[in-house]
């Protein structure tokens, strides 16, 4: 079966680092563009990140870049997302999607319908 695993979200101070992992089973990472979203309450979910599953780029929302960094680990199934220069308005729960490359050439990679599988998410909290 598919399944996505988020982990390393926690509480952490504001200006404080985290890396979230995603780490894939019943088939690799590879080849598949996956993404990072995230939900904080009473709002709706976002894009955060992605990495493309054909040529590696990189994409990052505004509220994030020069902060976040995405990068693959194809060893051991894994994405990650390292954090730097948390803020409170970065609290959120994150998940982790995929979706084919190669199916999704000219598809957003905000595009929330595209991504057919997600993990459970993991809870980031940056508070003082």
């Amino acid at each position: 079966q598919v399944q996505l695993v988020e982990s390393g979200g926690g509480l952490v101070q504001p200006g404080g680092s985290l890396r979230l992992s995603c780490v894939g089973s019943g088939y690799t990472l590879d080849y598949y563009d996956i993404a990072w979203y995230r939900q904080a309450p009473g709002k709706e979910r976002e894009g955060v990140s992605c990495i493309s599953g054909t040529d590696d780029s990189t994409y990052y929302a505004d509220s994030v870049k020069g902060r976040f960094t995405i990068s693959r680990d194809i060893a051991k199934n894994a994405v990650y997302l390292q954090m730097f220069s948390l803020r409170p308005e970065d609290t959120a729960v994150y998940y982790c999607a995929r979706r084919p490359s190669s199916d999704n050439v000219r598809v957003s990679w905000t595009d929330q319908s595209s991504y057919v599988y997600w993990g459970q998410g993991t809870q980031v909290t940056v508070s003082s």
